[in-house]
């Protein structure tokens, strides 16, 4: 694989940058009032960007603003543990999640419930690792048990999803709109180069 960056990458990478940093620092997002996008972000980059050094960056991007906002903004830092590591396995799978739905995709409605299918079992496994890494392996649960994870899960999932759906579907229609785009100018482009001939 080629991981030379084109300029349309480079402005999908810095719009998935700008997201997450605006979203996932709470300072900024108590601001914006925007939930916290980088589940969308690591699926995304999966989708769009592909390579490895993307998925690094934007994993230092996430601790970095993990970092800014408990030590300048004053954010709990309850979930700095030792379990902070399950989140390489979480968003590395939506990241892979995305990746896999990218070589399926094609500009078709049909491949929408594909689309759905993968958000949901990408979002599935990095509840499971993130939360669940925190919960049986923080320390800040004396006698964690799978019937109260999954009570937890059944709590905290949902909005996490919702969430996540949110963004990829606004990401699906502005691909749609820029692709409807596209495919209309270079059809214009056709039609002239017939009439010159």
């Amino acid at each position: 694989m080629n991981d030379n960056i084109d300029r349309p990458s480079a402005y999908i990478a810095l719009a998935l940058a700008l997201l997450m940093a605006a979203t996932r620092s709470h300072h900024f997002a108590a601001a914006t009032y925007l939930p916290d996008a980088s589940w969308a972000v690591f699926f995304l980059a999966g989708f769009y960007l592909r390579t490895l050094w993307a998925f690094a960056a934007l994993l230092v991007l996430a601790g970095a603003s993990d970092y800014v906002s408990i030590n300048w903004f004053g954010v709990s830092d309850f979930c700095i543990s030792p379990a902070y590591g399950f989140l390489l396995p979480a968003y590395g799978t939506l990241w892979l999640a995305g990746r896999w739905y990218a070589r399926r995709h094609r500009f078709a409605l049909a491949t929408l419930m594909p689309l759905a299918g993968v958000v949901l079992a990408g979002a599935v496994l990095c509840e499971v690792f993130s939360s669940g890494g925190f919960y049986f392996f923080s320390g800040r649960f004396p006698e964690p048990d799978l019937l109260t994870f999954a009570g937890r899960f059944t709590l905290y999932f949902p909005p996490l999803l919702m969430t996540m759906g949110f963004y990829v579907a606004l990401a699906a229609l502005v691909h749609a709109v820029l692709e409807s785009l596209r495919g209309r100018g270079t059809r214009h482009d056709q039609e002239r180069a017939l009439k010159a001939r």
